[in-house]
């Protein structure tokens, strides 16, 4: 995906996700065949995310650092550039100068 890119017959939860007082901000989507994903924004903070099912978070625009529940070491995430969190885990993000945009796949 590009930050310049389209998605198409989607149905879309208007309600924002609020999190963290506003430092993440995202709306879920439905696609056609019934998946669900969410796009948003972190902005600069530093942050601890939970998650119940697997995610892969893929960055549209921005860039972070993240650090998966169990690991020492941060790595780095730019445009283009995807992790995956398992379900029923953790990671930290820290999201510096310029927002974190994102698309999060979930399942």
């Amino acid at each position: 995906m590009s930050a310049n890119m389209r998605i198409d017959g989607v149905s879309l939860e208007p309600k924002a996700n609020v999190y963290f007082d506003g430092k993440c901000v995202s709306h879920t989507f439905v696609l056609a065949d019934g998946t669900r994903k969410s796009a948003g924004v972190v902005l600069p903070a530093s942050l601890t995310f939970g998650t119940g099912a697997p995610e892969i978070m893929e960055c549209v625009a921005g860039a972070c650092r993240v650090r998966l529940k169990g690991e020492d070491e941060w790595r780095a995430v730019a445009e283009g550039e995807s992790f995956n969190v398992p379900g029923n885990s953790s990671f930290d993000i820290e999201v510096a100068d310029e927002p974190f945009h994102y698309i999060c796949h979930f399942g």
